[in-house]
């Protein structure tokens, strides 16, 4: 393959790719948005009238909702690293760039196992406003503020800020799909490390809160892209925290903000 070509590829894919991963997470809002009315409105029926709980189909529907929540939040923040990736497999030295994203999202996939029972305990007494409900997700509030601020979210947040670096440490048999899928996984361990007590927090105030879902996506979107993310994640640990210890101290207050 001539230079030329190469650059023709590379220059396809940059424009294609953002339009592609952008696209989807579009496409996911709006899921998100739908389950979201479903799950109040099924919400509403329980108040009214008791129903037998379907675990199944309630953790089938769960985890759609999650992955789908999860693709609309995080999808606009990794483009630079999947464009980075995009433009190797244009070249014939990766994997299909499928493959990369299907690491992310069967990570995600995995992640919605243990949020789906926690919500399952969780979302019907927060929307009653549960005084112990709201407590927990103080609780997990001042976590995640604290969370903020530690070693690991600091790592975790460089590692994502610094595509070309993942790869030069992590990149090994990209050519091959099992070294691809396993790349897309190791990133997207990075991603959830910076994210995991965000996702915590959602689940703890109802998984499908859309209003939280926005501000949380473009927080998560800012700290990895801007270039005052570190600092921004350390004045969101702070809000995170007096938001906490607030609920802790005043439950009444989460009418507010469910």
């Amino acid at each position: 393959m001539s230079t030329g070509e190469v650059r023709d590829r590379a220059g396809r894919t940059d424009v294609w790719l953002p339009v592609a991963l952008l696209t989807l997470a579009g496409v996911s809002w709006w899921w998100s948005a739908v389950t979201a009315g479903d799950m109040s409105g099924d919400a509403m029926q329980m108040d009214g009238m008791p129903m037998e709980p379907q675990p199944a189909m309630s953790f089938v529907a769960f985890l759609v909702a999650w992955v789908a929540m999860m693709a609309a939040m995080m999808l606009p923040a990794v483009v630079p690293v999947v464009r980075i990736y995009a433009r190797a497999a244009a070249n014939g030295r990766a994997a299909p760039v499928a493959i990369f994203v299907g690491g992310y999202i069967a990570l995600w996939a995995v992640v919605g196992i243990p949020a789906y029972f926690a919500w399952s305990r969780l979302n019907e007494p927060m929307m009653q406003g549960s005084p112990w409900a709201v407590r927990v997700a103080g609780a997990v509030a001042v976590a995640a503020g604290l969370y903020q601020l530690t070693p690991l979210k600091t790592v975790c947040l460089r590692h994502c800020r610094s595509p070309l670096s993942f790869f030069m440490r992590h990149g090994r048999h990209l050519d091959r799909p099992t070294g691809a899928f396993v790349a897309g996984v190791r990133h997207g361990l990075f991603c959830i490390g910076c994210c995991w007590m965000l996702m915590a927090l959602l689940v703890a105030f109802g998984a499908m809160q859309l209003a939280w879902m926005a501000v949380f996506a473009v927080l998560i979107l800012a700290e990895k892209i801007a270039p005052f993310g570190e600092q921004l994640a350390r004045v969101a640990g702070a809000a995170l925290f007096a938001l906490g210890v607030a609920l802790l101290v005043h439950p009444a207050l989460v009418t507010h903000l469910v």
